[in-house]
């Protein structure tokens, strides 16, 4: 019974995975992640964390758990409230705090002297977060080019039209290079004295200002910093300087992809226009519907795109003009059935056209247990990635 009760962050680990296993499931053959496997979780976890923390006699332990559920819920409701996450995924996000406020270590190993996992400064279940989005994007690619293949073919050489622009992105890897290579050479040669991160964080600022005015600058002033820069590198580190542009390479060709996959590729691949008979309650609209001085219109730019031609117009009443009564949003909730009704209405009054884009929705819950995974077994992505570039720069 003592060995069940120590064992219990263990026993919640488990319950997570397989919970997280039932919900990736659930989300991928219904849409949805039912209330009656979260709210259970988040009272089972919050049960099993107070009988720990009665257990080693730590009342601290069970304090912050609540904290921690009660953040990220929080949090989670925000995320709700801009249409970036469904109800669903909050209270799985919930449930996993309550079950794992602290990081469970199942077991250790070592690679390159670095031991794993690698556990942040800050709470676990923000590891749960920000290593489930960052699992979102080979997902993503994985669904939308499925969906792409099958249902609209046409949108595949777009998604892949980077690779075949390989000279722009291998002129931008060696600009880079050079970029990093200056900023290692001033910084040793001035002998900054500062912390790991504001080192970073200096190094970034610099390595972006000297790509902007290498990349700016005329062609034949580009071609001579470049190569006198990349010889050099070249002759002081080969391997490292060589890896570095390779990597740079396919680095900039994913980016530009995933890119695509966010944008133009995703906006056309996972977008469908219906009649508005034939629209269901939970379908997520593709844009808000406003009503304004009795018309009705729609806002399908994102705020970047607004952004964007604010700055070439200089007109910036795009971004700060009243758009008018909200009449439907883009929600990851979707339609209501009285959101149907009110469309079916402004159709029947000639104030819209018989045809409405949605969304389809894309099933977060298998993101949310692949980040789960390798916050348990791997450790924080972020972390993981301010540790290489590190060492690879200093």
């Amino acid at each position: 019974m003592m060995a069940m009760i120590v064992n219990i962050p263990l026993i919640c680990a488990v319950i997570a995975i397989l919970a997280c296993i039932y919900a990736s499931y659930s989300d991928m053959k219904n849409g949805i992640i039912p209330n009656k496997l979260t709210f259970p979780l988040i009272g089972i976890g919050i049960v099993l964390n107070g009988i720990y923390a009665f257990t080693i006699g730590n009342p601290l332990f069970i304090v912050m758990a609540l904290i921690y559920t009660a953040v990220i819920f929080v949090l989670g409701y925000v995320f709700w409230k801009f249409g970036a996450w469904a109800g669903g995924d909050v209270k799985l996000f919930t449930a996993l705090a309550a079950l794992l406020p602290f990081p469970v270590t199942l077991f250790n190993y070592t690679i390159l002297n670095e031991q794993f996992p690698v556990i942040a400064t800050y709470p676990f279940p923000l590891t749960l977060i920000l290593n489930s989005i960052l699992s979102i994007f080979p997902f993503l690619l994985i669904f939308v080019f499925y969906v792409a293949v099958k249902t609209k073919p046409h949108l595949v050489g777009e998604l892949l039209s980077p690779v075949k622009q390989y000279k722009k992105n291998i002129v931008l890897s060696l600009a880079i290079t050079s970029a990093v290579t200056i900023t290692f050479q001033l910084t040793q040669l001035l002998h900054i004295q500062m912390f790991q991160y504001q080192i970073l964080i200096l190094s970034f600022i610099l390595i972006y200002i000297l790509t902007l005015v290498i990349s700016k600058s005329p062609n034949r002033i580009k071609a001579v910093i470049i190569s006198v820069v990349t010889v050099f590198a070249l002759y002081e580190k080969f391997e490292i300087t060589l890896m570095g542009i390779l990597f740079l390479m396919i680095s900039l060709t994913v980016i530009e992809i995933i890119k695509k996959l966010l944008t133009t590729v995703s906006r056309e691949a996972l977008q469908d226009d219906y009649n508005i008979s034939e629209l269901r309650e939970g379908m997520i609209p593709a844009y808000n519907l406003y009503e304004k001085y009795d018309k009705v219109y729609t806002d399908d730019k994102s705020f970047l795109s607004k952004f964007k031609e604010a700055m070439k117009t200089g007109d910036v009443t795009g971004l700060t003009a009243p758009k008018g009564k909200l009449l439907i949003s883009t929600m990851a909730a979707g339609l209501t059935d009285k959101d149907v009704e009110l469309l079916e209405d402004l159709l029947n009054k000639g104030k819209i056209n018989d045809s409405f884009r949605v969304k389809r929705g894309v099933p977060f819950a298998p993101s949310i247990f692949i980040g789960l995974l390798i916050s348990l077994f791997i450790g924080d992505l972020v972390f993981i990635v301010e540790k290489v570039l590190y060492s690879i720069m200093y």
